[in-house]
């Protein structure tokens, strides 16, 4: 099949939560059919990925997008009534190379990454679109709206309302639209009652041949400490509020206990906010080439999201390292129903305490969780099972 994607950042490194589902999405799209790809550059360091997309796609549109000046277009949406995301996500060039496309090349079916791409296809008649929401991203902003002071606590709400407007006649309009549970899909449900909607959950899943143990990996860290271990990229929201939240109510206590603790932030563009908390106790690394040492030789990995759901790649990506994992309840629950003596939730801070020092007391028995851990993902998190929910919906379309 001729098959557009469009997707809101380069599929590629699959180095942050979104671009390791984009990436394997467009990797098993390229396997199957001819993929032209439309997509955004918000990071520079990314044009050198170029050529690795070049490959996988017959056709590619990249737009650069420059984050500060996005963010001043977007307030346009006040003006036009629209959600902030839609003229932040807007290029004419895209746009056009859509439109020239379609028409020479004739495609049999659209699949969107991200609502916000959604726009580029209100051209396309008669062609069947398949919308991968990932999460309810309207309610993110929801979510955030409390923690945040007037004037952003009003402008949250607003992209929410607004937001979710634009995601409902999206979904309407659409073959199919997939979220990444089915605890998204059942909240976009309440959100949207009454609505004649095509819902359904496709789940992440880890490439566990590179995300595996390896004897050869030599540690980042310092002889003799004991590293605790959080990933993501650091100039996000939720991921900002998880680290700033264990820095201060769960790591100290659990240096009371083991004084040779280090919490270790792995991930790019830490905010202000982040780098902050650098110190004795706290090692903010920024960008770093490989990710898989940090996790391979952590004591631990913690995930203490408190403005997150779903399931998240960098609690999956830890189990495949083998590396046992406390993380947010409902971030738990998103990945298995069954009770995983590797993956421990906890909401409150005295649970992640308790979890991690257990494990900081014996590390035998966190050796060993963490080897079930990866055992349940090589068994239960292949891309290539949880995409074949698309392959279905293609072939109808």
């Amino acid at each position: 099949m001729k098959v557009l994607y469009l997707v809101h950042r380069l599929p590629y490194p699959p180095n942050k939560g979104d671009k390791v589902r984009s990436y394997h999405l467009l990797k098993h799209l390229a396997a199957r059919h001819e993929v032209h790809l439309g997509s955004f550059i918000d990071d520079p360091d990314d044009e050198q990925h170029l050529p690795r997309v070049r490959e996988l796609c017959a056709g590619l549109h990249v737009a650069r997008l420059h984050p500060r000046t996005a963010k001043l277009l977007s307030l346009r949406g006040l003006a036009s009534g629209e959600p902030l995301s839609l003229p932040y996500y807007r290029d004419a060039g895209l746009q056009a190379w859509v439109d020239e496309t379609a028409a020479r090349v004739g495609f049999d079916a659209v699949v969107v990454f991200s609502g916000v791409m959604a726009q580029y296809t209100r051209g396309l008649k008669g062609v069947k679109t398949l919308v991968d929401f990932v999460d309810v991203d309207s309610a993110k902003w929801r979510d955030y709206a409390p923690e945040h002071a007037w004037p952003m606590s009003w402008l949250y709400r607003r992209e929410f309302t607004k937001l979710l407007g634009f995601e409902q006649r999206v979904a309407r309009e659409a073959e199919c639209s997939f979220f990444v549970t089915d605890n998204e899909v059942a909240l976009f449900r309440e959100l949207s009652p009454g609505q004649p909607l095509r819902l359904a959950a496709l789940g992440n899943g880890v490439d566990a041949d590179v995300f595996a143990p390896d004897p050869a990996r030599a540690s980042p860290f310092a002889a003799g400490e004991l590293p605790l271990v959080f990933t993501g990229a650091m100039d996000y929201w939720p991921n900002i509020d998880a680290v700033t939240w264990f820095a201060t109510d769960m790591l100290p206590a659990l240096r009371e206990r083991f004084p040779a603790l280090r919490f270790h932030i792995v991930g790019r563009s830490p905010a202000p906010a982040v780098r902050a908390l650098a110190g004795d106790a706290v090692n903010v690394t920024g960008t770093v080439p490989d990710v898989r040492p940090y996790l391979q030789h952590a004591a631990a990995v913690v995930a203490p999201l408190r403005l997150a759901r779903g399931i998240q790649n960098k609690v999956l990506e830890a189990m495949a390292m083998a590396r046992p994992v406390v993380a947010a309840g409902s971030c738990v629950k998103a990945i298995t129903a069954d009770a995983l003596p590797g993956l421990l939730p906890a909401d409150a801070a005295a649970g992640y305490v308790e979890h991690v020092a257990a494990w900081l007391a014996d590390p035998a028995a966190a050796d060993m969780a963490g080897r079930g851990a990866r055992d349940f993902v090589l068994g239960a998190y292949s891309w290539d099972a949880h995409l074949a929910g698309l392959d279905r919906h293609l072939e109808a379309a």
